[in-house]
């Protein structure tokens, strides 16, 4: 099967790609950086070309749309954590998956504060979370509850709860006791 080569590479090229993916996918610079340097790889392979010349352009077009207002890694850090979150994930699992995505430390230390200010403990509230979607210790019926605990102790173990967290969550009398402090 022939394939198309890449187009050769410009500025209008690499921005309208990037407007794309924003429009798509939300995004911080790091990795949009990463995803617009596939692209030149790509053409570059294809057409030839200087690689330090290809990713100065890409990282004009970063800081333009950051100019713009269409990159904000604080935004993008605090929306992923909320989400994340409200999944289940665990404090330490946020911190990885942005650390993953190329935000900064000092960002994804701001985006977790969020979180704190929000919910008393975020690691419980995001626990239970985890286990009312997952049907864990409280979430299972009872007659089910002893013969799984160990399981799912160690699926909170797993997902990044600590030992005190996840017993906490399994051994709840019930979901009620859960909230309730």
């Amino acid at each position: 099967m022939n394939r198309r080569p890449p187009p050769r590479l410009t500025a209008s090229y690499l921005e309208n790609a990037a407007l794309h993916y924003l429009e798509r996918f939300a995004s911080s610079r790091a990795n949009l950086r990463r995803i617009l340097l596939r692209k030149v790889d790509r053409s570059l392979n294809a057409h030839g070309g200087d690689r330090d010349e290809a990713a100065a352009m890409a990282d004009a077009v970063i800081a333009k749309l950051a100019g713009l207002g269409y990159l904000d890694d604080g935004a993008y850090a605090e929306t992923k954590a909320r989400s994340l979150h409200r999944r289940g994930g665990s404090l330490r699992t946020i911190r990885a998956s942005l650390a993953a995505r190329g935000v900064e430390a000092e960002t994804v230390a701001r985006a977790l504060e969020t979180l704190a200010e929000a919910a008393p403990d975020p690691d419980l509230t995001a626990a239970a979370a985890l286990a009312r979607r997952r049907k864990l210790g409280p979430f299972r019926p009872a007659d089910k509850r002893a013969e799984f605990r160990a399981r799912d102790l160690a699926a909170l173990g797993r997902a990044g709860f600590s030992w005190e967290i996840a017993r906490a969550v399994i051994e709840a009398d019930s979901v009620e006791a859960l909230f309730s402090g």
